[in-house]
């Protein structure tokens, strides 16, 4: 049997994870939360999973995180960051 294989298989390089981290520390920055908490663990474990799976625009991946989280975005406001 072969086992398919998945974009989210791929390994991050180390450019991957520096786009992650620019969209985490803004995250965290903008809601409040310290860097090491287990929030930005919870923010970042989310970040890299959307990350994997094909997602690799800041703002979208910030809309995701918030959503993931409960927050809602009402339609025609814009985020500041």
């Amino acid at each position: 049997m072969t086992r398919r294989f998945h974009r989210h298989d791929e390994p991050l390089t180390s450019e991957d994870l520096a786009k992650c981290q620019v969209v985490l520390e803004a995250f965290c920055h903008d809601n409040d939360v310290s860097l090491p908490s287990e929030e930005a663990i919870r923010v970042g474990a989310i970040i890299i999973e959307m990350y994997q799976q094909g997602i690799r625009d800041a703002n979208h991946l910030r809309i995701l995180v918030d959503a993931a989280r409960g927050v809602v975005q009402k339609q025609g406001t814009k985020r500041q960051s």
